[in-house]
């Protein structure tokens, strides 16, 4: 298959060397330096390459931020055979987009980005594939992810947004409130070398991406329910209450089991 990867960055660098051995793969950036970080790939600067490459599938892996508009600029320069592919970890006008391009399609979300994730090893890591789109390209993906000993579940875009919100919201913005309250320690613990290292690393995101994730729809709920467990806690401990703080514990332990 000819495959053609959007973006020359961290996943798109690991989607090229992943494929490669297997399928004919081009990568295409912007950033015509980035591509000296890819090998065993054809190199592309322009889209009379992409023309003349004339891929079979599209894999979208450019910031969230221009997710849509690499989509497209690319859309007239494929053919309408061409299925487009998106690993994007926000969906937000992407089922808008793909029912209206007139391209087959598939939607996956690799849940270890780069940052916190050993992509040399998987194992222990997640893959959502969206439900709705060619059944081809679901198809092809689950074997991609399987060969990488993923735990692979199949969400519909509104079930993927709702999950986004509880798995990456709610981690996000605690770890904000933690860095934004942070004051220097000379001699930290261990716990606390362990939530700057989280938070250090959450920080090298893009600030669109991290925007756009805690703009989900859906976050404000979930926010709702640390205020709201945040409001109780305060009140056990200026009580000093150790009957209530036994039962907070013991609730945390039994979510965490």
């Amino acid at each position: 298959m000819k495959i053609l990867i959007l973006g020359a960055g961290k996943m798109g660098t690991f989607f090229s060397d992943l494929l490669q051995p297997r399928h004919e793969v081009a990568v295409i950036d912007t950033d015509p330096s980035r591509l000296r970080f890819t090998y065993g790939v054809l190199r592309f600067s322009s889209m009379e390459e992409v023309e003349e490459f004339s891929p079979d599938l599209v894999i979208n892996a450019v910031t969230v931020k221009h997710t849509l508009d690499a989509f497209r600029n690319i859309l007239p320069h494929i053919p309408e055979s061409c299925m487009l592919s998106d690993i994007a970890s926000v969906k937000t006008g992407l089922p808008e987009f793909y029912a209206s391009c007139g391209h087959p399609f598939v939607s996956t979300h690799p849940m270890f980005g780069p940052t916190f994730a050993s992509l040399s090893n998987l194992a222990n890591e997640n893959a959502i594939i969206i439900k709705e789109g060619s059944e081809e390209g679901r198809g092809f993906f689950r074997e991609l992810y399987e060969g990488l000993h993923l735990n692979i579940v199949d969400y519909t875009f509104a079930e993927h947004d709702l999950t986004i919100a509880y798995s990456l919201s709610i981690p996000f913005a605690s770890t904000l409130v933690f860095g934004s309250v942070m004051k220097h320690q000379d001699a930290p613990g261990t716990t606390f070398k362990r939530h700057m290292a989280i938070a250090r690393g959450l920080m090298s995101e893009d600030d669109f991406l991290l925007s756009e994730i805690l703009f989900n729809p859906n976050t404000p709920e979930q926010l709702s329910k640390i205020s709201e467990t945040l409001e109780r806690l305060q009140k056990i401990i200026a009580n000093r209450d150790s009957e209530a703080m036994k039962g907070f514990l013991d609730g945390v332990r039994h979510n965490l089991a």
